[in-house]
């Protein structure tokens, strides 16, 4: 098999604004629910709603502040269509919902799309958000005094890591990359509250984690990184709707994915005015916040927070679907071109927004 960390763009670290990212098999929906929150924005536009756009965010993610700064309910308010949000803790819950129909649309990483695909879910890649390439909006932590310095020293080490995520993707590459099988360390399947925690207190020695959650850990406490997100073969992120509702409503969908464009090149130009519009109402530390915006949203990173699902994007999204099955975490291969809609669908929500490009096209503009 190919090495993961062959040559290519995609060679980089990905975790969007919190990203990111993440997805397990549904297998955690007990949880799930008890987990989430719904806010329904209604704002100052009176209207009656005769339908409902149901979104997944995480409390630090760019939806959060497309909701908070209230742009999709705008654009919405002449359809009467109503803006529901719902808050999940990571990526493999959003896409949970999306597959129960709980929700019709949400933003995860690389990982948990390969999972709902491969529990069978109708999942339908909506749009792609480039990786960054600094790689240092996730890591493999450990307490400042830890007997572990490299990656090698993980063997027989207790991981906390939130199952199918992005972070997931993180940590099955290092060990592959250090010559460390899977299967010599002891996972410790956490979502990020918990896996927090857990790591706080000793009970795991190592936590595999992503902004703020990482910002958060490097800004409080003595933690080392024992390896960073930079090198790691990875797709990004990604836009994801149900395959019937991207086909039902893609006007809804283009909407969301322009302002999303829109707040992201906003917080590249304002990372203190939007850490502070967060951090009060997701219960985070500004500063910590500040530092998760500034990683993710550099101007001079270029990335796209609503692209095109190119043959690269494809491809990269694939050698991580094939190493998880590699590894025995997936049942059998993915096909993950079975989460494209047609190029005639994905033109009905091409992006518009400034500085932005379309879906379906390549414009680094």
């Amino acid at each position: 098999m190919k090495s993961p960390f062959a040559k290519s763009r995609f060679n980089r670290g990905s975790v969007r604004f919190a990203a990111t990212a993440a997805s397990v098999v549904v297998i955690a929906g007990v949880a799930t629910l008890a987990l989430r929150q719904n806010h329904t924005r209604k704002a100052d536009l009176s209207c009656k709603a005769s339908a409902h756009f149901r979104i997944g965010y995480q409390k630090s993610g760019i939806l959060n502040l497309q909701r908070l700064r209230g742009g999709l309910e705008r654009r919405l308010h002449s359809e009467n269509v109503q803006v529901d949000w719902v808050s999940f803790p990571a990526g493999p819950q959003i896409l949970e919902g999306i597959s129960a129909g709980d929700i019709d649309a949400g933003w995860t990483g690389d990982a948990p799309v390969i999972f709902a695909l491969a529990s069978g879910s109708d999942i339908a890649f909506v749009a792609n958000s480039a990786p960054d390439n600094s790689g240092e909006s996730r890591a493999i932590i450990v307490p400042g005094n830890s007997s572990i310095h490299q990656a090698s020293d993980l063997t027989g080490k207790r991981i906390a890591v939130q199952k199918g995520s992005g972070s997931h993707n993180l940590l099955v590459q290092v060990l592959e990359h250090a010559n460390v099988p899977y299967q010599s360390i002891h996972p410790v399947y956490l979502a990020p509250a918990d896996a927090r925690a857990a790591f706080e207190t000793g009970s795991v020695d190592a936590w595999t984690i992503w902004d703020p959650y990482l910002a958060i850990e490097q800004k409080q406490l003595a933690v080392r990184t024992v390896a960073g997100g930079k090198g790691i073969v990875t797709a990004g992120g990604f836009y994801v709707s149900r395959r019937d509702f991207a086909r039902k409503h893609p006007r809804w969908l283009q909407a969301l994915l322009s302002e999303a464009e829109g707040n992201a090149r906003w917080a590249e130009l304002n990372p203190t005015e939007a850490s502070k519009l967060i951090a009060p109402q997701a219960g985070l530390d500004p500063v910590a916040l500040e530092t998760t915006v500034r990683r993710l949203h550099a101007p001079q990173l270029k990335v796209l927070e609503a692209g095109p699902l190119t043959d690269e994007v494809i491809n990269a999204e694939q050698k991580v679907a094939d190493e998880f099955l590699r590894i025995g975490l997936l049942p059998s291969r993915v096909d993950v071109r079975k989460g494209l809609l047609t190029p005639q669908e994905y033109a009905a929500f091409q992006v518009n927004a400034p500085g932005a490009i379309k879906v379906g096209q390549v414009d680094l503009r």
